[in-house]
């Protein structure tokens, strides 16, 4: 019987998770949940689920949660999060933070030896190698809930591994301004950029989506996760956002996998993993779609895949510049401060002029983090 920690709880991942939760009971239950601002919402989830733990990011919701859960231990903060992920009778930490953010839960999970069910794909994109060796020195397992990394780990499994692979093919949706002119791109609004066409997502990831800097954070992250090179990866445009990645091996062969755009598959494949198991929360008949397409990835307009291979080929705190760029130039998009095409150029105009550490440690992390920050919020790109 699974016990899960739930980070992120209020956001659209950890509404799906609880879906899946809900239809997993009593074999797999929530030990714990945690979110960022949402105390009404993580009081509900916390006595539905009747979990141990309840924390919040912010002290300032500790008075709240403690009126409210008095048979639940509550806290907010780092140490209380590290307290709860350490507890014995936690197995699972499904990381679905938003953004740099994930990255305590995701490290704390492997350094405790927990298996880290992991949909904040930042986290690997800022620290992969520290993810990586800290889960070798534990024992800890790291299963990708992101439907495309589960979709290539799904492949590899089915394959015989990595060591067979030729190439991984990224999936990607190509957002709702697939095929739009530049001229047109310069007129974006926030509101157009977050009607997503098949995925129903956060404001972030949908913003990251319509840039295709989405599957550019998913680039970097396959890198590490599947230990693969640059010339392993590769990106296509498919629009019905049926086949979720692909994987071509050495003698030729091509594994992908298929299924309707819902991300309680995912979810639960990696809480359930290594077995399958019901419900189907959606059936996928091919006769229903006839026409699946593929198209490559129109760089030029959409630059945000080029600079994910610069970040990838300039390694270190080259990913950590990356994603703290980006999580910036989305935010002032959205608060109407610069044009749709300006994110992509502030992201790369941070990590051209960024000096890289090559093997960081956590501190050399974070302080390119806050640096990449302070200088895309200053960026006239």
């Amino acid at each position: 019987m699974p016990r899960v920690l739930l980070v992120g709880a209020t956001g659209s991942i950890g509404r799906s998770t609880l879906d899946v939760v809900r239809a997993l009971q009593p074999d797999v239950t929530l030990h714990g949940v945690f979110a960022n601002r949402s105390v009404t919402a993580l009081v509900e989830i916390a006595r539905e689920f009747d979990v141990r733990y309840a924390g919040a990011a912010g002290e300032d919701a500790l008075p709240e949660l403690a009126a409210a859960l008095p048979g639940c231990r509550t806290g907010a903060g780092g140490e209380f999060l590290e307290e709860a992920i350490a507890d014995p009778a936690t197995e699972i930490v499904l990381s679905a933070a938003t953004g740099a953010a994930g990255l305590p839960a995701s490290l704390a999970a492997v350094r405790h030896g927990k298996t880290l069910a992991l949909a904040n794909k930042e986290s690997m994109v800022m620290a992969g190698p520290l993810l990586l060796r800290a889960a070798a020195r534990t024992g800890a397992r790291i299963l990708p809930v992101d439907s495309e990394h589960s979709a290539i780990f799904q492949a590899l499994q089915a394959g015989g591994g990595n060591t067979e692979v030729r190439k991984v093919i990224l999936t990607a949706s190509g957002g709702p301004f697939r095929g739009w002119s530049g001229d047109a791109l310069a007129g974006v609004t926030p509101d157009q950029a977050l009607n997503h066409p098949t995925w129903s997502m956060g404001r972030k990831i949908t913003i990251d989506s319509a840039t295709l800097m989405n599957k550019a954070l998913e680039l970097v992250e396959a890198h590490w996760l599947f230990d693969l090179g640059l010339d392993q990866l590769d990106v296509v445009v498919h629009p019905q956002s049926i086949v979720h990645s692909m994987v071509e091996f050495v003698d030729g062969s091509l594994i992908g996998q298929m299924g309707k755009p819902d991300m309680r598959v995912p979810i639960q494949y990696a809480l359930t993993h290594p077995e399958r198991r019901g419900p189907s929360f959606t059936r996928f008949d091919v006769r229903d779609f006839a026409n699946l397409t593929f198209e490559p990835p129109d760089r030029e307009r959409f630059p945000a895949l080029d600079i994910a291979e610069d970040a990838i080929r300039r390694g270190g705190t080259a990913g950590a510049i990356l994603n703290a760029a980006n999580e910036v130039a989305v935010e002032r998009f959205l608060l109407g401060g610069i044009p749709f095409p300006a994110i992509a150029m502030t992201v790369r105009t941070v990590l051209e002029n960024a000096t890289i550490r090559p093997d960081p440690d956590l501190d050399d992390i974070y302080a390119a983090d806050h640096a990449a920050r302070e200088d895309a919020a200053k960026c006239r790109c």
